[in-house]
């Protein structure tokens, strides 16, 4: 378990994803959904 471990929490904060282990907060998550951001 470690960086490279993809199911761990510090394995999803090394590669910058979500998951069981690694949840999004709450509101971000739904503003996020709501006002999906466009890139230029």
């Amino acid at each position: 378990m470690g960086k490279g471990d993809q199911k761990s929490k510090r394995g999803k904060i090394f590669r910058g994803t979500f998951g069981v282990r690694r949840k999004r907060k709450a509101r971000k998550l739904a503003k996020q959904l709501a006002n999906p951001k466009k890139k230029k």
